[in-house]
């Protein structure tokens, strides 16, 4: 006689106290770290490849010109310019708003001050360093990147890897055992977060600190130039946001309080199946 199948709710743990408490210290982090980035940015809204800036040349700009007595908003990313008044080049309704490259409610602080933009950047570029230090001592000692990080060998096959592309085309998120781990290709994102684009983001910051550019020349070199780290740090600033955002909507989506739960408490709720006679 056929078994009845009976089902339930378990609670796995699925984050340490440390993967959580260093989870939303970034959190915080990164958003004063990407606002006070866009401060110093406006500063000079002009991307380079190369050693230095030419100026006639950017491959991105963020530009005010006055057509007609009223001002406009123009970026221009390689050989196309697009309007973007009110929210790049030029904030504000014509007549009452300013120049600048990106508003000022991006922006910490919300006032023009280069100087004042450094300082937040760099105090919160500290702790991010340190953060991040502490989430991989305790990730490799405590088994956490090795465990949960790396893909399995049945995870890394063409079939398998395909099959989980199509499943995130398709909004199909993991359900009962396989919710047990991170599929592969959250994995695979989180590794590329994680030890490729953050770290990243610290070298080609330290490539334009003046002082760190006299005591290791050659690093600013291997991104080709001054002005193109400038612009790799701009464009894994770029990444994270994306990043953000798709993981925001993805955990809206599959499961808000769900998630949120296990990133507070560590706990994560699955739905799993029994046999019964």
């Amino acid at each position: 006689m056929a078994d009845n199948v009976s089902s339930g709710t378990e609670f796995i743990q699925r984050h340490t106290i440390v993967t959580r408490l260093t989870h939303w210290l970034n959190v915080l982090v990164i958003s004063l770290l990407l606002m006070s980035g866009l401060q110093i940015f406006n500063a000079h809204p002009a991307l380079y490849w190369g050693e230095k800036s030419t100026f006639a040349d950017p491959w991105l700009a963020m530009t005010s010109v006055t057509v007609a007595d009223v001002p406009r908003g123009i970026t221009t990313v390689g050989d196309y310019q697009v309007e973007t008044t009110g929210l790049f080049g030029f904030s504000g309704k014509p007549g009452m708003g300013e120049a600048r490259g990106f508003p000022s409610w991006a922006t910490i602080p919300s006032y023009k001050s280069l100087a004042d933009g450094r300082l937040w950047h760099i105090f919160f570029a500290w702790i991010f360093v340190i953060n991040g230090l502490v989430y991989w001592l305790w990730g490799l000692i405590g088994g956490h990147i090795r465990r949960d990080m790396l893909p399995k060998r049945e995870q890394l096959k063409p079939g398998h890897i395909l099959h989980e592309v199509i499943t995130h085309a398709q909004l199909k998120f993991p359900k009962g055992d396989e919710a047990r781990t991170y599929n592969v290709i959250q994995k695979f994102t989180y590794l590329a977060v994680i030890a490729v684009i953050l770290p990243l983001m610290v070298v080609t910051g330290l490539c334009m600190s003046p002082g760190f550019n006299a005591t290791v020349p050659w690093l600013t070199d291997l991104f080709g130039g001054r002005q193109s780290a400038r612009t790799i740090h701009f464009i894994s600033a770029g990444l994270i946001v994306t990043f953000i955002l798709v993981h925001v909507v993805l955990v809206l989506i599959s499961g808000v309080w769900n998630n949120m739960r296990s990133m507070i408490t560590g706990k994560y709720a699955i739905q799993v199946q029994g046999d019964r006679p």
